[in-house]
Formats: structure tokens, sequence, C-alpha cells
């Protein structure tokens, strides 16, 4: 017998969770993705797939899809979606029956995401709508110790002494992916890419977008993580109710 769905909310949800209930999250690069994320899987006990790190790993370990995919790399070529579906495929066979799975970084296109939905389909599409203005102000604080790695930002992280290396005493540099035209660009790339892949789980009646507005005093400190957080997990909780209540 399945339990109340007020049961399932309260539960730890990593041992007895549906298989089939795929979450996907959608963000602009630098948009918070990675924070949000790491509050779902806190709170909702979800197995996050980063398809990104996924890629790497296959790569990394010299798998017979991580050969095929390097291949395409190595050319400067971009990894067909059949790849990347089948990398997925096998990891969510890798993760079990039993687990609630947050897809990052896949689907891209609405092309894909039609695919994915004929392998596994999504329940739940969590967009996060950040300002570009915002993302630009916060990516091009950024600056960089190049001989360690170690990253600064004026706003919360700054150098003891501006422009220098807190141990070293040596200049920092600006990344030239985090100087502001570059990022203006890359939003707008994001958006043109992504406009008709959230213009699908709308029609699919499975988006929630969340920018934080409705908690502008936290948007106002410089919190928007914490302010989208706030109304994206109880919506999380709805959706997860609403699901129990229809098997």
């Amino acid at each position: 017998m399945l339990r109340s769905a007020q049961s399932i909310l309260r539960s730890p949800w990593h041992s007895h969770a549906r298989r089939d209930l795929v979450t996907v999250i959608l963000g602009p690069p630098g948009g918070g993705k990675g924070t949000i994320s790491k509050k779902v899987v806190r709170d909702f006990g979800y197995c996050h797939i980063s398809t990104g790190d996924m890629l790497r790993a296959h790569v990394r370990e010299g798998t017979e899809l991580g050969k095929e995919a390097k291949s395409f790399m190595d050319t400067g070529g971009l990894v067909p979606d059949k790849l990347i579906i089948d990398m997925l495929m096998g990891k969510l066979k890798e993760v079990g029956s039993d687990s609630r799975v947050l897809l990052d970084g896949f689907p891209r296109t609405r092309e894909q995401a039609e695919v994915l939905d004929n392998k596994a389909k999504v329940d739940v599409a969590l967009c996060l709508d950040v300002p570009t203005s915002e993302i630009v102000t916060r990516t091009s604080d950024r600056w960089l110790h190049h001989g360690s790695g170690r990253t600064y930002a004026y706003s919360y992280n700054p150098p003891k002494k501006q422009g220098l290396d807190d141990e070293t005493g040596e200049p920092l540099i600006q990344r030239d992916d985090d100087k502001p035209e570059a990022v203006r660009k890359r939003l707008e790339g994001y958006s043109e890419m992504t406009a008709p892949l959230v213009d699908y789980y709308s029609e699919k009646k499975v988006l929630g977008k969340f920018s934080g507005d409705d908690a502008p005093d936290l948007v106002a400190g410089d919190r928007r993580s914490d302010a989208i957080y706030q109304g994206l997990k109880p919506y999380l909780e709805r959706a997860h109710a609403r699901l129990q209540k229809s098997d």
C-alpha cells in the first residue's frame, strides 16, 4: 500500500522513492543552479545527475561511451544527443529503481527534451529566472590568482590588498570568460537556445519558474538563491504530493 503524501514528504526519500519521478533544473550560467540543486538534494533526497560531470567521468575512465564522446570533443564537435542519452540511461540504471533524479545540464534544447521524454518522462521542470544584469555583476566581480587558482570576489571575498593575492602578493587576473561582455554574450546564447525548451515544459504543464522577486529583502541582501528556494521548496512539495496522489 502506498504511504500518504504527508508521510512521504516527511521522509528522507532515499530508500522508498518513486523511480519514475524525474525533475530537471534549468537556469543560466552563474544563476545559482548548483546552490539550488544542493538544497533540493539535501531536503528531498534526490540523486543529482550533472550530465557535464557524467560525460567527463566517462572520458576520464576511458569507457566505450567515453572514448566515443572524446572523439567528438577532440575535434571540437558537439557530443551527439544519442550518446548523451545513452550515458544518461546507463546512469539511471546505475542509481537504481528506487531513486528520485534531479537532472542538471540536460536537456538543453526542445529536441533533446522530446527524446528524453520518450526514455524517461520528466515530471517536474524547475526554471531559475535570474536577471542578466545581476549575473553579469556577480560573475565579473571574480578575480583569480593564476598560479594557485584562488578566487576572490570584491563583493563578498575580497583580497586583503586590492588586485593582489593574499598569500603570494602576486597580481590577480580576470578570466576572459568572466569579463562583462563575454558574460552577456554567453547569457544571450543560453537564452536563445533554451527559450523553446522552457516553452516545451510550459506546454506540458510541468514548469515552475522562480525569480525570488517575491522575497525582496533577501534579493536586496544579495541572497537571491535563498529567495528563489523560499518559493521553490513548497512548490516542489506540492508537486510531489500531487504526483503521489495520481499513482
